[in-house]
């Protein structure tokens, strides 16, 4: 007959269990502690004795039950090992972050092995969890994907003013327009420039200039919802678009922009600079046959402010 297993004469193999850097749990198949390593000891604040016995959820009741168990019983039931991950629940138990992340981490990222334990007679009469600290690894994984997003980020924004390049802002109108096109929505969009800028460089010059830049871009940017697209068209010119917002909406956020622009000042050496904008609105249509045409029609309607004496709003009038 084979020999009966007896975890008391291998005393190297707990210690072993003892020794490495992750979390070894024994349970019974009622989820009561039977192993319970330093690794558990150091991050719970639990002595060994003081878990014995009790349940899981008893000593961590953060752990989805319905979850777990169901996790657990599916891998005893195939008699394989069953796994979960961090990024799809960043941990199984509460422990806090003891890694030099400090500010990154308030707890422990885990990995989590499910391993059914069976006994001589063939029976899974135990269960062992094997807890892994990932902290590292999530946080260095979410930090690139951080830097990623940002880079992302700022392939689509123009560098002076942080507004949306020109690239990215067409293809908002261009899926605006298809938008339109399936459920004719409105869609509005408004194209200004600064009055008499080349005087602003030659006069002032262009540091003074791309400030002047960044004031109007950032009223612009206050000024539009958050789902308005606002973007450098290119120079001292400047578009929004504004989804869901017919010819009257796109002429009352043109005459506030208007306004809120006069009213800005940049200091030039102790002194004011005060400036204006022309603009121009246009609204799509469906006799319209691709996007460009809205940016077409907007920039006649600019066109005929700066043409009309300029500081003023122009609504594009299909002839």
């Amino acid at each position: 007959m084979p020999a009966q297993f007896d975890i008391n004469e291998l005393h190297w193999l707990l210690d072993i269990v003892q020794s490495i850097d992750v979390g070894v749990v024994v349970t019974d198949r009622e989820y009561r502690v039977e192993v319970w390593n330093s690794f558990m000891e150091n991050h719970s604040g639990r002595s060994a004795t003081e878990v014995a016995q009790k349940t899981l959820f008893e000593l961590f009741p953060e752990i989805d039950q319905g979850w777990f168990t169901h996790k657990v019983e599916t891998a005893v039931m195939l008699g394989t090992r069953a796994f979960t991950i961090w990024e799809q629940r960043p941990n199984l138990v509460r422990f806090k972050s003891y890694q030099p992340i400090t500010g990154l981490a308030d707890e422990m990222y885990q990995n989590v092995t499910i391993l059914p334990l069976r006994s001589t007679n063939g029976e899974t009469d135990h269960v062992c969890l094997i807890i892994y600290d990932v902290t590292g690894v999530a946080v260095n994984k979410r930090q690139l994907e951080s830097a990623n997003a940002q880079l992302q980020e700022l392939a689509l924004r123009d560098g002076l003013t942080g507004l949306l390049n020109r690239r990215h802002w067409e293809q908002c109108v261009e899926r605006e327009f298809a938008r339109h096109m399936r459920y004719e929505t409105p869609v509005s969009l408004v194209m200004f420039d600064i009055d008499h800028f080349k005087a602003v460089n030659d006069t002032y010059g262009h540091q003074t200039g791309d400030e002047v830049i960044r004031e109007v871009a950032r009223v612009t940017r206050n000024m539009a919802r958050e789902t308005d697209y606002a973007g450098r068209y290119g120079g001292e010119e400047f578009v929004v678009l504004l989804p869901d917002t017919d010819l009257n909406g796109a002429r009352q956020f043109a005459e506030r922009l208007r306004l809120a622009i006069s009213k800005l000042r940049v200091d030039h050496e102790g002194k004011p600079l005060q400036f204006t904008v022309s603009l121009g609105a246009a609204c799509l249509d469906s006799r319209m046959n691709a996007h460009a045409e809205l940016i077409e029609r907007a920039d006649k309607a600019l066109y005929q402010s700066k043409e009309n004496g300029r500081n003023q709003t122009t609504i594009f009038q299909d002839e």
